[in-house]
């Protein structure tokens, strides 16, 4: 017999989900054209700046369209876009998948639900509205429909707070836009550093995470840095290496045997709704200018935002800002059989810069990299 108090399943941090994803607002109270029209509106008009995805139902014939109704999944390539036809019912857990890097999901709230509402005011769906009334559990906005003489009253009981929500006309597209980036602005996830000091130095002989370059070690000089431009910071380590690190917080892998990739994937576990600047031990040459730089230019639309190595151009993913959509990309390329964070940023949608100084991203591995960086350091002028 299994005690009340014994747990099946270890306790591990989930993230901010709702329906299908982050970010989502069903609209709620009008007809789907309506919702369709503003939908469109509002898409059309952020998504230069953030992913957007609309989510409705099709009244016609589930078969009407379908090509070959014995395949499980049918792809097209469509040449300007691409056509997934699926014939499993989705869960949840597919859809947070499938909309797992969109920043904005708009629904058709009279098929579907989401964590947020939007409600329309609209005398021709007050009776489809009242129906839908114990769904209005996160109301945000209340949009008025030309026809409509005030709220109603079943929306006064069940959305208390309805007087503090902005109140805008459903044709205020322009207002009804600059809300929902306002949203979005609200929901840039908090930055956390991530300091990677696991390794075991195997090329330089010796832990060179411990190499006092600015009258500190390495790592804590990082930390130092890093805490000047996040909201928290951690050293990731080996379990075994938590006692000798005294006045930073630790983030000691548990995804083991994975270099980097494991430290990425352990701080996601530990906080899987932060943003992580990860930044290796053995960049002697950093300074909070690059550091900085890389943050202004953070695009959290992106998977990540990340520096292009001066040696082969390609994304350098140990000094990367890696956003909370990056979490289950990096754990399916490793369900995949890959482990390299730089192969992740190379089939992903990232932002990709050039440094200021891109000298100042050269690591150390060997001791001949050790005395090249000494020679820059002692000749400051070469780094400015």
């Amino acid at each position: 017999m299994i005690s009340k108090d014994h747990k099946k399943h270890s306790d591990i941090a989930r993230p901010s989900l709702g329906n299908f994803g982050r970010n989502e607002f069903a609209i709620v109270g009008t007809t789907c054209d309506n919702v369709k029209a503003l939908s469109a509106a509002v898409i059309k008009a952020l998504s230069s700046k953030y992913k957007c995805a609309y989510i409705d139902a099709d009244h016609k014939d589930k078969n009407a369209t379908v090509q070959t109704q014995e395949a499980f999944i049918e792809f097209t390539d469509k040449i300007s876009y691409k056509e997934f036809r699926y014939t499993k019912d989705a869960d949840k857990f597919q859809y947070h998948q499938f909309f797992n890097e969109i920043d904005l999901i708009l629904v058709n709230g009279n098929h579907n639900e989401a964590s947020k509402q939007i409600i329309v005011i609209d005398k021709v769906k007050e009776a489809s509205l009242l129906k839908r009334a114990s769904q209005l559990s996160n109301v945000q906005l209340i949009l008025l429909h030309d026809n409509a003489d005030g709220i109603f009253d079943f929306i006064k009981e069940a959305v208390p707070n309805w007087q503090q929500l902005p109140i805008l006309a459903l044709r205020e597209e322009n207002n009804i836009v600059e809300f929902l980036e306002k949203q979005l602005g609200k929901s840039i996830p908090v930055l956390n550093g991530l300091v990677l000091a696991g390794g075991k130095s195997v090329r330089m002989g010796f832990d060179k995470t411990v190499i006092e370059w600015h009258g500190k070690d390495q790592r804590s000089y990082m930390a130092d840095t890093l805490k000047e431009i996040c909201d928290d910071v951690f050293i990731s380590c080996r379990s075994e290496q938590r006692d000798e690190i005294k006045n930073y917080k630790t983030i000691p892998d548990t995804f083991t045997g994975l270099g980097p990739y494991g430290a990425i994937l352990s701080a996601f576990r530990e906080n899987p709704d932060a943003a992580w600047f990860v930044a290796a031990s053995d960049l002697p040459l950093i300074d909070n200018e690059t550091l900085v730089y890389l943050i202004q230019h953070r695009d959290n639309s992106k998977v990540a935002t990340t520096f292009e190595s001066p040696h082969d151009g390609f994304p350098e993913p140990l000094i990367t800002i890696w956003e909370p959509k990056a979490y289950p990309i990096l754990l399916s390329f490793l369900a995949q059989g890959y482990s390299c964070p730089r192969k992740v940023l190379r089939n992903n949608d990232v932002h990709i810069i050039k440094a200021l100084h891109p000298e100042k991203l050269m690591n150390v591995n060997t001791e001949a990299e050790l005395v090249e960086a000494k020679t820059l350091l002692g000749n400051k002028t070469a780094l400015a």
